[in-house]
C-alpha cells in the first residue's frame, strides 16, 4: 500500500514539474492580408526552415491547417470578431465549427489555442460582452469532443486595455472594460488559459521618443529604468509592459494566470515620419528579443519565469491599411526572401558595426577575434557593483566562475570579477562598442585577460570551464553574483524525481 502511494505521489509530482518546467517558446505570426503571398505550403516550409515551431494564424482557413498537418508545429488559430455573434448566442454554431473545421484536421495539424476575438476592447464596435459566452461555448464543444484539456481557449489584448502601465507596479486594468474583464479574468483561471497581449515597444518608443530611448525599446539599453515603487531595474521596454500586466492582474487577485505575448516585433520600413521604423531596428528588435525569450530570463516582476512570445508577422502584408509601416512588419518579402536574417535558435547576435541587414555568429566586429571588454581600474566601487549585479542578473551572463572556489575567483576583487563579467555580456552580445558600455566602466583591450584556469571568452562564444546556464536578477550570497535560474533548478528536481521513480 506505501509502495502504491509513494509512486502515485512520485508520479503525479513528475506530471506537475513537466507542466511548469518548460523553457520559452518563440513562435511566429502568419497573417495573410495580401494578395501577392505563397501558397500555405511553400509558407510552411519556410516555417519549418526556420526550425520555428509554433505559429499564429488569425482564422481557421481549411487550407492553411491542411499545410500545417503532419508537421508537429503548434497552431494557435483564430475566430474573428466578426464572428463573436454567432458563437456567443448558440452552442449549436460553436459544436458546428468543431466539426466541420477543426476535427476533421485535428490532430494531424497540431492545434494548441484558440483566441476567440482579437484586440476587442479597440474594435470600432463593442463587441467585448460577446467574447465570454463565445469562448464558454467554444470550451463546452471542445470538452464535448474531450479536447479541453489539449486546445487552450482564450482571446488577444492590446495594451490599451490597461489604463495605467508605468512604472510597471502601477499597472492597472481601465475600469470601463471592468464588466468585460471580470467574467474573463474567472475564465482564464478557472481553466488555467493564459492571458494574451499584443506588446510594440515599437510604437511606445513612437509615440514618446522623449521619454523613451530607441536603446530601451530595442534591448539595447547599458542603463536601467528603477521602478520606484518596487526598486525593480528595467533594461527594455518589452519586460516593463509585460510586467505592468502582471501587476494589473495581481492587482485583481489574479495571480494565477501566465501571460503569452501574441504579437510584437519591430517594422522595416515607415513613412518619413517613422523614422525608426529600419531593417536594421527591426533585426535589432527581433535578435535581441528571441535571444531574451529563448535564455528563459523571464522579466524583472518574474524572473526565470517562461514566457510564450509570437513575433509578428512572417510576411509583408500589402493589403493592411494605415501608415507606411503597417504593411512592412514582415521577417520576409512575399517571394520568401528575407527583409533581414534572424536566427530563431537565439545564438545569432546584430553586427551593427557594418549597419547591414544580416545576422552573424557572435563576434567582435573587427574581424580579427582579438578584442576583450574588462572594467575600468579607475571605476568606483559603486559602478563596478552596479555594473556587475547587472550583467550577472538582467544581462543573462553566468556569473557561477566568479564564485567562491570556482576557477575566476581569485583575485576575489571587484574589478577582477567585473571584467570577467562585462567580457562575457560584450562576447555574447555582438561584441560591439555599446555592449562593453556599462556606463562607461567598461573598456576594451587587445590582450587577453584570461589566467591560469580562467578562460575568459571570446569571439564565437568559446571558454573553457563555463557552463551555459541561464542567469536571473536574484542575488545570492554577500556578494550578490547571480545564480542559474529557476527554470535550471526545476529541471534539476525533475531530474530526482526521476530518479526516485526509478527506486520505486
Amino acid at each position: 500500500m506505501a509502495r502504491g502511494f509513494r509512486l502515485i505521489f512520485a508520479t503525479s509530482l513528475l506530471l506537475m514539474l513537466l507542466g511548469i518546467c518548460h523553457g520559452s517558446k518563440i513562435g511566429i505570426c502568419y497573417g495573410r492580408n495580401a494578395d501577392d503571398l505563397p501558397t500555405p505550403d511553400k509558407a510552411v516550409e519556410l516555417i519549418k526552415n526556420q526550425n520555428i515551431n509554433s505559429v499564429r494564424i488569425y482564422d481557421s482557413n481549411i487550407q492553411v491547417l491542411k499545410a500545417f498537418a503532419n508537421t508537429g508545429i503548434d497552431l494557435m488559430i483564430g475566430i474573428p470578431n466578426s464572428d463573436l455573434l454567432p458563437f456567443s448566442q448558440f452552442q449549436s454554431n460553436a459544436d458546428t465549427w468543431l466539426k466541420n473545421n477543426i476535427l476533421p484536421y485535428y490532430p494531424a495539424t497540431k492545434i494548441t489555442y484558440i483566441t476567440v476575438g482579437a484586440e476587442v476592447t479597440e474594435a470600432p464596435n463593442n463587441v467585448s460582452a460577446m467574447v465570454v459566452p463565445a469562448m464558454t461555448n467554444v470550451y463546452t464543444a471542445l470538452r464535448k469532443a474531450g479536447l479541453h484539456r489539449k486546445i487552450k481557449v482564450s482571446t488577444t489584448h492590446s495594451l490599451g486595455v490597461l489604463s495605467r502601465s508605468y512604472p510597471p507596479s502601477a499597472g492597472a486594468f481601465n475600469s470601463k472594460h471592468a464588466g468585460f474583464l471580470k467574467p474573463l479574468l474567472e475564465f482564464l483561471a478557472e481553466k488555467q488559459s493564459p492571458f494574451l497581449v499584443n506588446t510594440y515597444p515599437y510604437y511606445a518608443y513612437q509615440d514618446s521618443s522623449n521619454n523613451v530611448s530607441l536603446d530601451y525599446a530595442l534591448f539595447e539599453s547599458s542603463s536601467e529604468i528603477i521602478d520606484p515603487n518596487t526598486g525593480l531595474l528595467y533594461t527594455n521596454m518589452f519586460d516593463a509592459q509585460i510586467d505592468s500586466i502582471y501587476f494589473a492582474l495581481t492587482g485583481l487577485n489574479f495571480k494565477t494566470i501566465k501571460i503569452t505575448v501574441t504579437e510584437t516585433g519591430w517594422p522595416s520600413k515607415g513613412s518619413p515620419k517613422e523614422t525608426a521604423a529600419t531593417p536594421e531596428n527591426a533585426q535589432t528588435y527581433n535578435t535581441n528579443l528571441i535571444r531574451h525569450v529563448i535564455n528563459n530570463t523571464g522579466t524583472p516582476a518574474k524572473p526565470g519565469e517562461a514566457v510564450d512570445v509570437y513575433v509578428f508577422s512572417l510576411f509583408n502584408e500589402n493589403r493592411k491599411p494605415g501608415l507606411e509601416s503597417e504593411r512592412n512588419w514582415g521577417l520576409y518579402y512575399p517571394d520568401q526572401t528575407s527583409v533581414y536574417n534572424v536566427d530563431f535558435s537565439g545564438r545569432g547576435s546584430v553586427d551593427v558595426n557594418t549597419g547591414g541587414n544580416f545576422t552573424s555568429g557572435n563576434g567582435n566586429g573587427n574581424g580579427n577575434g582579438s578584442f576583450w571588454c574588462v572594467a575600468s581600474s579607475n571605476a568606483s566601487e559603486k559602478e563596478l557593483r552596479d555594473g556587475l549585479d547587472w550583467a550577472c542578473g538582467s544581462g543573462n551572463v553566468d556569473c557561477s566562475p566568479i564564485q567562491p572556489s570556482q576557477p575566476c575567483f581569485q583575485p576575489d576583487s571587484l574589478v577582477s570579477h567585473a571584467s570577467y563579467a562585462f567580457n562575457t555580456y560584450y562576447q555574447q552580445n555582438g561584441a560591439t562598442d555599446i555592449a562593453c558600455s556599462f556606463g562607461g566602466t567598461g573598456v576594451k583591450t587587445n590582450k587577453n585577460p584570461s589566467y591560469d584556469s580562467c578562460l575568459y571568452m571570446t569571439a564565437g562564444g568559446k571558454k573553457a570551464a563555463a557552463s551555459n546556464v541561464t542567469a536571473n536578477a536574484t542575488s545570492w550570497g554577500q556578494k550578490g553574483y547571480s545564480v542559474p535560474s529557476p527554470y535550471y533548478y526545476c529541471l534539476l528536481v525533475t531530474l530526482f524525481v526521476l530518479t526516485k521513480l526509478s527506486d520505486v
